[in-house]
């Protein structure tokens, strides 16, 4: 079960409790759940029952035994708890299995991924000024909301920088609208599209436009052209080459992705001994199933931990971003999902070295290395940004 998942259980939990008249009060448009803090109860958790409390006018702690009860049986659901004033927490069942949806989504809908239909109901316009920042930002969040089922028209002020095309902006119209719209009015550029061409070309200088909040001033400099970590566009790109070479080298080696097995408790290795698992695993105890993986290497340490919930969270932070209008967070989540997938990498190499044979273990990690790749791909291009298969 995916967080998505989760939150549609939960608001049908709500709407069964309305129609059998167990709450009084409006359904939500839509449940928020969140992984657990730190510290937390469960895997994630949600506040519904604290939203819902004043108009059922029931306490949250009755209105959460309400929907716990309908929560709890669904498949997918292992625990849920009654935390705090009225906080309901989840435990899913296998997490094993949950992460396996996550990629089975991921390599369904590929580059869609993230993708839904919230939105759907929205006819949206925006307009803005004549300024590059202005421009592509818009064109940045129309993709967004557009990519959640919105239907969006743009408009500008004044007649377009005709060098805005060469950075992939369009604009539905000019001119002084007749009601006013939805304002895109980030901290201007300074410069104009024509000399952000000139010194970074197309991709570094949307990124350099998009990657700050729009309250933020762009840095706009040579760096966005370095080609080493310090710059988080070549690392972001770099980490969707990366992924796409492991894919050509497996095929090179005879294999592809596959699943993990998940037979049984999964030992960790030495270095780990004694830490929480990663994807599901459990530390191997005396008298547990042995793992189906013989002498091969083991597929994830902790390591892929944060990569998967990157990725499983993915959606969520798509939405976000288009609800906000904010292409930037889409910008810090390809940076976070790069950084989990060099370190998920470097822990657990994908390909087999010298003389080891291609494994099952080798099959899970590709796939888990792919879904990162098509991720990062999916979200450059909902930013304008060409994701290359070499650098």
């Amino acid at each position: 079960m995916t967080p998505a998942d989760l939150s549609r259980t939960v608001l049908h939990a709500v709407r069964r409790a309305v129609d059998e008249d167990a709450l009084r009060a409006p359904v939500p448009a839509r449940v928020r759940v969140e992984r657990t803090r730190p510290g937390g109860s469960g895997d994630y958790a949600c506040a519904v029952a604290l939203q819902l409390a004043g108009p059922a006018a029931l306490p949250a702690l009755e209105v959460a035994a309400i929907l716990r009860e309908r929560v709890a049986a669904e498949p997918g659901v292992g625990r849920v708890e009654i935390t705090g004033p009225g906080f309901l927490s989840f435990t899913l069942d296998a997490p094993a299995a949950g992460d396996r949806a996550v990629l089975d989504a991921v390599r369904e809908q590929g580059l869609a991924y993230g993708h839904g239909d919230a939105l759907r109901e929205e006819i949206l316009q925006f307009h803005h000024a004549r300024e590059v920042r202005a421009a592509v930002t818009a064109h940045a969040v129309r993709r967004l909301v557009v990519a959640q089922g919105a239907r969006v028209r743009v408009s500008c002020e004044e007649a377009s920088d005709p060098d805005w095309a060469r950075l992939g902006v369009t604009v539905d119209a000019h001119g002084t609208p007749p009601v006013p719209l939805t304002g895109i009015r980030p901290v201007p550029a300074g410069v104009t599209a024509g000399e952000l061409l000139e010194r970074l070309g197309p991709d570094a200088a949307r990124w350099g436009l998009l990657r700050p909040a729009g309250h933020d001033r762009a840095a706009l400099g040579p760096e966005l052209l370095v080609q080493g970590e310090a710059n988080p566009l070549f690392r972001v790109r770099y980490a969707h080459a990366r992924a796409r070479a492991l894919t050509r080298g497996a095929a090179l080696l005879g294999f592809t992705a596959g699943h993990a097995p998940y037979a049984g408790p999964v030992p960790d290795s030495e270095s780990h001994a004694g830490t929480a698992q990663g994807a599901g695993h459990t530390q191997q105890t005396p008298g547990a199933p042995h793992t189906p993986y013989g002498e091969g290497p083991l597929p994830y340490d902790g390591a892929a931990r944060p990569l998967l919930d990157l990725i499983a969270d993915h959606p969520g932070v798509l939405l976000a971003a288009a609800r906000h209008r904010a292409p930037d967070r889409v910008a810090r989540q390809l940076e976070a999902v790069a950084h989990a997938f060099f370190d998920f990498h470097d822990s657990c190499p994908p390909l087999p070295a010298g003389d080891e044979k291609p494994s099952a273990a080798h099959r899970a990690r590709l796939a888990l290395a792919e879904a990162a790749g098509t991720v990062l791909a999916g979200g450059l291009s909902l930013l304008g940004i060409r994701a290359p298969e070499h650098l």
